[in-house]
């Protein structure tokens, strides 16, 4: 059985739209065992999935930390009985692993992550913004590459189940809607259906927490649950309400309709939710400036970030 070593630390979203390449792989390739090293935290993202993906979680921030603690990783899988290597991260940490694999006569292919287009799509004097390839499509490329053919069928989606999810937050500033509007828009939607609020960190829980104790028809899921209940949780939702993050990616990845909310960052860079229709994400198309970073982490060259300023509620209403 011809073995794969697949590498994706990064964030949840990240890997999350990794997941769905895998399961193609592995169900297209039976006779091919792929191991994922990702973060511990994943590792609810990868059960389910055919007997030929193997999950391995890294403790990057502790036993596997730096060079050191990678080497210690690579050493517990005993790197040297895989045939090849999918780097789809293709950063300093993931650079170190491939190093000791090519060394150890290992084939290794990366993720081209496009920078340089990336960088002309947020490019000021660009007026003529237009769709670059799509991150899922990016992981397949690195199979292919290794000569394993995956087909992927996009999903789509259709409303079920009961409820709306509403995930309010981001990593980034240019990500989030106001969360002043945001609260309207979840006050709103409660009045005729349960709202569940998602979310991470202190700070977010108790905004949250605030939102539960002040309106009917809200439940605070952030903080309660582990990752595999919360994405039972989203499964089991008519609908999620979440910005350009990880928690659109989750509700994509258990088969639930999401209204994604796009500010600095736009759908074009490739990050939009699996199966996700494009007629789904709010955005203000008629701002040149936009968009204005990939992650959503330069500041405002305005200052208002009027990129996320737009009628949400009336949106989402539906």
């Amino acid at each position: 059985m011809r073995k794969i070593l697949v590498i994706r630390f990064s964030a949840l979203g990240d890997v999350a739209m990794l997941v769905p390449v895998v399961r193609a792989a592995a169900e297209q390739n039976p006779e091919t065992e792929f191991t994922v090293i990702s973060r511990q935290q994943t590792e609810a993202l990868w059960s389910g999935l055919p007997a030929n993906v193997v999950f391995f979680g890294a403790d990057i921030k502790g036993r596997h930390k730096g060079t050191k603690g990678l080497r210690k990783l690579m050493n517990e899988i005993d790197y040297t009985r895989f045939d090849a290597v999918a780097d789809m991260h293709s950063v300093l940490r993931s650079w170190y692993i491939d190093i000791m694999c090519i060394a150890a006569g290992l084939k290794v292919r990366k993720i081209d992550k496009g920078r340089a287009e990336k960088w002309w799509l947020t490019c000021r004097f660009n007026h003529h913004k237009s769709q670059l390839k799509r991150t899922i499509h990016r992981y397949r490329d690195v199979f292919a590459k290794l000569g394993i053919k995956v087909d992927i069928n996009e999903p789509r989606f259709e409303n079920r189940g009961n409820g709306v999810g509403i995930a309010p937050f981001a990593a980034q500033k240019g990500k989030i809607f106001p969360i002043d509007e945001m609260e309207k828009v979840a006050a709103d939607v409660a009045r005729n259906e349960t709202v569940y609020l998602f979310g991470g960190g202190k700070k977010e829980i108790d905004i949250l927490e605030s939102w539960e104790r002040k309106y009917d028809n809200m439940i605070c899921v952030a903080g309660r649950h582990t990752l595999a209940d919360e994405l039972e949780i989203m499964r089991g939702l008519r609908l999620m309400i979440a910005m350009d993050s990880g928690n659109m990616h989750l509700a994509s990845l258990v088969g639930t309709r999401v209204i994604s909310v796009w500010g600095a960052t736009h759908p074009y860079a490739g990050f939009l939710g699996w199966g996700q229709a494009e007629e789904d994400c709010r955005q203000r198309d008629d701002l040149r400036c936009r968009p204005c970073s990939i992650y959503g982490n330069k500041e405002c060259r305005y200052g208002d970030y009027r990129c996320l300023k737009f009628n949400l509620q009336h949106d989402c209403n539906q």
